[in-house]
């Protein structure tokens, strides 16, 4: 799997559809906020991966993460912890958390709230993805960066989305396209 597997599994019909149960939304919402949110999380994982701090756990977590059977979405995603969704979206976005739902929200028009549980419910299957992806290699926190550099590639994340979730990423006011919240989170990956 490489970084389009990895979306495509993220944005697929079947993780639409369960994201938009686990959350109590709509199939519409969560690709809103998926296209919008989707390269702030990459982004905050990358930077866990690169902080000296953070890069141990960050590569424990993704190991956790991995042992989840993500083969059958509709079950995993019945069954998500939202609870420890939130604290993955609260660990990735670090301080920016609340303001980035903030922004989502508002770009997306879809409510703090429901932005926030869909979000929850993205983030466990996110890092299950990243955690198969990286697999045996991230016997540490020391290599993660690398590894996680490696998956991301230059990748524009938000041209990748939107072509995943049929233009989903751009909107009539152009608010999530390249620019704002995107335009300054994406320039890891471009």
């Amino acid at each position: 799997m490489d970084i389009t597997s990895l979306l495509g599994s993220v944005t697929s019909a079947d993780s639409v559809a369960g994201l938009s149960q686990a959350a109590g939304t709509s199939t519409k919402n969560v690709q809103s906020v998926l296209s919008a949110a989707l390269p702030s999380l990459l982004n905050g994982a990358v930077a866990q991966s690169q902080n000296s701090e953070t890069a141990e756990g960050f590569a424990n977590a993704l190991s956790q993460h991995a042992a989840s059977d993500t083969s059958n979405l509709a079950s995993f995603l019945g069954s998500v912890d939202l609870k420890d969704g939130a604290k993955i979206v609260s660990h990735l976005l670090g301080g920016n958390s609340a303001s980035v739902v903030s922004q989502v929200s508002e770009q997306t028009g879809v409510s703090q709230e429901e932005t926030s549980g869909i979000l929850s419910a993205a983030a466990p299957l996110l890092m299950s993805l990243m955690g198969q992806q990286t697999g045996s290699e991230q016997a540490s926190g020391a290599g993660i960066a690398g590894i996680m550099s490696s998956l991301m590639g230059k990748t524009d994340v938000t041209s990748l989305l939107s072509g995943l979730l049929g233009g989903a990423a751009s909107s009539e006011d152009g608010k999530t396209g390249s620019g704002g919240i995107l335009g300054t989170v994406l320039g890891l990956f471009k």
